[in-house]
């Protein structure tokens, strides 16, 4: 019988499979007291056990790439470095040792006493990582009752099926997307969460909120998967196959279209020149950009270097990546930003750090740079050479106040002396600019403009910091949204500030390559987009629709609104007035 769920709309898109349900798994635990004889024994297996499931979690981060390294690496890193917690492992030992627990009977009691812990604590957020333990402790257990070959840790996965779960961590969905997956239906989870974010990217429709899935969804069933219209059906008719059949035709045949608008000019109805800058980390990236006729790397990423094996990167490697990314545009500009880690992550790359109870507000960005001058040192004068080799721009990210780019430029200053004393033939200027990530550098952005060349706007996190609202906490779903008006009230203060000096800026969080916000960023201003390759022709095809000078004249609206409810409204309305037929394959007019 025909069964219609709805959800929410995390990653576009509409896909038929069968379903796999993905409950979290019940681990036997015998509670039967340890003798004396057996202590030793049980240690070692314990061990073991930790052992299998960090090197499965080391395996599997060196065999990731792009996007996939870009947005799952965090949650990996942060699952190993609890692994290797002091004192949780002490407090493992001592329940053996002392206790007399057997292995399983020990992590069950441990694993309870830490959730235990984290609800009770007030911050949404970190409450919000209860779902951490439940996984890390879930992947010892399964090593520990011999539930550790790849085949069997999948999830059921392959060519043809639809994932039915509570939620899924990105280091799942990454790994299962290898094996085929078509789509996602989550109980929870948030459209902004790193998995939504993730599944955006590999192009993987995904409901997220979806209440009753796991309830009324079996193993097999067959499932038509509506992200567009927020719908998973079970069991769906003939004329649901039919509406899917169509979908189909007419996705190949935009698809056609945009691929006509691979060298056509970014600009909108009325003449407005755009800029759409692709966000990049590895040389498909590039390549996708230059084919698609991208004005250039708005943002290149350089963590994946310091990820990618535990020790710092040299000199040579670096400058060999960074150079490799200014051919591969060939001409055009490329942003490269400086490493990006907080101390969450640093530890894996090989800077000796102390642990923060919150790396998100701590050791992070420029601040972790600039507390390894030495460090930074090689990455700088890598940078430098690279842009021998065509026009660079350097993206300083985390900055918070003046003094912190004054410090940045005077490292550059030293490094272009050293390298000019060993021969090495230099740009005369090479602009530095601002990540405005942090509600400070934003509120004081006339400051930074005094010693910046330009500036990138960070909105995931600037969202992030503004709302106080972690984007992964389904809870918070509400809250963290781009149409808050105390958001667009501090990007046009950012963007009219950039006017007033002539500094270019660009945005480069997720909305940049969202079109259901091109009409709400061009209305506040912006002129310059960055975003994932695969959303440049999408991005194009819109900013083709819109008349830009209708967009501003409506912008003191949006900037008058009290409430969410209130943007989205008149944003619907405005966009609906800048709207101008066009056919996609027509350069509009100049």
């Amino acid at each position: 019988m025909r069964l219609q769920l709805q959800g929410t709309c995390a990653a576009p898109g509409m896909t038929l499979g069968r379903a796999r349900l993905v409950a979290a798994t019940q681990h036997a635990v015998d509670h039967r007291p340890l003798g004396r004889h057996e202590i030793e024994s049980e240690l070692t297996r314990l061990h073991q056990a930790l052992e299998i499931a960090r090197q499965e979690l080391q395996d599997f981060r060196g065999r990731l790439q792009g996007v996939l390294a870009t947005e799952v690496n965090e949650f990996i890193d942060a699952h190993c470095l609890m692994l290797s917690d002091g004192e949780l492992l002490r407090g493992l030992d001592e329940l053996i040792r002392v206790g007399h627990y057997r292995a399983d009977a020990a992590l069950k009691k441990q694993r309870d006493r830490l959730a235990g812990i984290f609800d009770a604590m007030n911050d949404p957020y970190m409450r919000s990582r209860r779902e951490d333990i439940d996984q890390v402790f879930g992947r010892v257990m399964s090593a520990l009752q011999r539930q550790t070959t790849p085949a069997e840790r999948q999830l059921a996965a392959s060519v043809g099926e639809i994932l039915v779960a509570d939620m899924v961590a990105p280091s799942d969905m990454a790994q299962l997307a290898e094996s085929g997956l078509l789509g996602v239906v989550a109980a929870a989870g948030s459209t902004y969460s790193h998995g939504a974010i993730l599944a955006r990217s590999l192009n993987l429709p995904m409901l997220v909120g979806t209440l009753d899935a796991l309830s009324s969804i079996h193993d097999d069933d067959l499932i038509l998967l509506d992200a567009e219209q927020g719908l998973a059906i079970v069991h769906p008719s003939a004329g649901d196959l039919a509406h899917y059949r169509s979908w189909q035709r007419s996705q190949l045949s935009r698809g056609r279209k945009l691929a006509a608008l691979a060298q056509a000019p970014s600009r909108t109805a009325d003449g407005a020149d755009i800029r759409l800058y692709a966000n990049a980390e590895l040389g498909d990236d590039v390549a996708r950009a230059r084919r698609d006729g991208a004005d250039g790397v708005g943002l290149y990423r350089t963590e994946f270097l310091f990820l990618r094996h535990r020790q710092l990167p040299s000199e040579e490697e670096q400058f060999t990546a960074y150079r490799d990314v200014v051919l591969g545009m060939g001409g055009a500009p490329v942003t490269i930003r400086t490493l990006d880690l907080g101390a969450d992550k640093a530890d894996a790359a090989g800077f000796l750090v102390r642990r923060e109870e919150n790396p998100a507000l701590g050791m992070r960005g420029v601040r972790l740079a600039l507390q390894f001058p030495a460090v930074f040192n090689t990455q700088i004068r890598a940078i430098l050479r690279a842009a021998c080799y065509g026009p660079v721009r350097v993206l300083v990210p985390m900055v918070t106040q003046s003094d912190e780019l004054i410090a940045v430029r005077a490292l550059f200053s030293m490094a272009r002396e050293e390298l000019k004393r060993e021969g090495i033939d230099l740009p005369e200027r090479l602009p530095l600019g601002a990540m405005i990530e942090v509600p400070a550098a934003a509120i004081n952005v006339r400051a930074l403009l005094d010693h910046a060349d330009f500036l990138a706007i960070g909105s995931n996190d600037l969202t992030q910091y503004v709302l106080a609202a972690d984007r992964g906490n389904d809870a918070l779903g509400n809250l963290y949204t781009p149409l808050q008006p105390a958001l667009l009230r501090l990007l046009a203060f950012i963007l009219h500030a950039c006017r007033k000096t002539g500094k270019p800026v660009s945005l480069c969080g997720e909305i940049g390559g969202d079109v259901h916000f091109t009409a709400l960023l061009l209305a506040l201003g912006l002129t310059e987009f960055s975003m994932h390759p695969s959303q440049l022709l999408p991005v194009r095809e819109r900013l083709a629709q819109l008349d830009r000078s209708v967009l501003l004249r409506q912008a003191p609206r949006l900037l008058r609104a009290y409430t969410y409810e209130d943007v989205e409204q008149v944003l619907a309305t405005m966009t609906e007035a800048a709207m101008r037929p066009h056919s996609p394959t027509e350069a509009p007019a100049a």
